[in-house]
């Protein structure tokens, strides 16, 4: 863990990966609930965790160390499930990346657990982690200079579901049925981190399902 200062009343805080992260996020949230952290933001990213709005980083950094946060559990979060067609043009690709017939990719895919480890990229946007370690992908090579609305696409270790349409060089294996983002919805994302996620199938490619 590595504690750098952010300003006079921020702090970012460096950990080794983003299980630490997820964990470290978890009990801050935890320790803000319960009154015995005072911060006005707390925003994981893939490694990191950033507090603002802290009365004194420097003795908050001191104690940081010796935190021991638990792992977060699978259990753990709310939970939200996104309706999504497995329809995207790089399934069969990514299928064959995993060995697996298309609909054998898609089932494997729906029946996985995500956790939203930190948002980015675009407003309402999550990185979803949940798939083993062998299941990452490369990104495109060619990345697609408009990626539509709703594509759900993996990179690396992530599934993400695009909130609009922009470029992107993401692996796109379907359509979700759903607005990630509305500015005039209360919170205006759908996703927010630590939030478990279920992706139903709606439409599923024929074929074999090994």
């Amino acid at each position: 863990m590595r504690c750098l200062p952010a300003g006079a009343h921020a702090l970012l805080v460096e950990l080794d990966d983003g299980e630490q992260a997820a964990a470290l996020h978890a009990e801050l949230l935890r320790r803000r609930g319960a009154g015995e952290l005072c911060a006005t933001e707390i925003v994981p990213a893939a490694r990191t965790v950033l507090l603002d709005g802290l009365d004194d980083p420097a003795a908050l950094a001191a104690r940081l160390p010796g935190w021991q946060p638990p792992p977060v559990a699978a259990a753990d979060g709310a939970r939200t499930e996104i309706p999504v067609r497995y329809d995207g043009p790089d399934l069969p690709e990514v299928a064959a990346h995993w060995g697996l017939t298309p609909r054998a990719a898609a089932l494997l895919h729906a029946k996985t657990v995500f956790r939203v480890a930190f948002c980015g990229f675009a407003p309402g946007f999550g990185y979803l982690t949940g798939l083993p370690e062998r299941y990452a992908v490369p990104r495109r090579a060619d990345p697609r200079t408009a990626v539509p609305a709703g594509a759900v696409g993996l990179a690396g270790p992530y599934t993400g579901v695009y909130p609009r349409s922009s470029p992107g060089g993401w692996q796109l294996i379907g359509t979700a049925e759903c607005v990630l983002w509305d500015a005039q919805r209360s919170p205006a994302a759908l996703l927010a981190p630590g939030m478990r996620v279920r992706f139903v199938p709606r439409y599923l490619p024929p074929g074999e399902e090994r």
